[in-house]
């Protein structure tokens, strides 16, 4: 299953790859969410959730690359996922403007129908795009 969503910030590609690697804004992506470890650019985060009457943990490990970009992924627990990442490009819209692309790519276990995720996955992914693009709108 592949899904992906972007939007264009009134900022150069610079200050957005400057402003998009801060601890706070990988824990501003998903509600709840904290930096569990931070080092040479990889940050693990851990997202606290609750399904069917049990706490859960979501983990992601982000990685800064030299360009700015960020690769992800989700450290599976087999419940759901086989596996799932993806990848944050940033990418020059002309002189002041940056087009911020957010991609995700996963497969589920056998048993877990991708049609019955599909519309979870989308929500957290638009989540993602909403909570990143209100950090860099706002310059934080």
């Amino acid at each position: 299953m592949k899904l992906a969503s972007e939007f264009v910030v009134a900022r150069r590609r610079e200050d957005v790859a400057r402003l998009f690697d801060d601890d706070a804004t990988f824990e501003a992506l998903l509600p709840d969410t904290r930096i569990a470890s931070s080092q040479d650019g990889r940050r693990e985060t851990r997202t606290s959730y609750s399904a069917l009457g049990q706490s859960r943990e979501i983990r992601f490990v982000f990685e800064t690359l030299p360009d700015g970009n960020v690769r992800f992924e989700k450290i599976c627990d087999g419940n759901v996922w086989r596996s799932l990442d993806g990848r944050v490009t940033l990418e020059p819209e002309g002189p002041d403007h940056t087009l911020v692309r957010l991609r995700m790519e996963g497969t589920t276990r056998a048993l877990v129908p991708e049609l019955a995720i599909r519309g979870t996955l989308r929500e957290q992914l638009d989540q993602m795009a909403k909570a990143l693009r209100d950090r860099l709108e706002r310059g934080l």
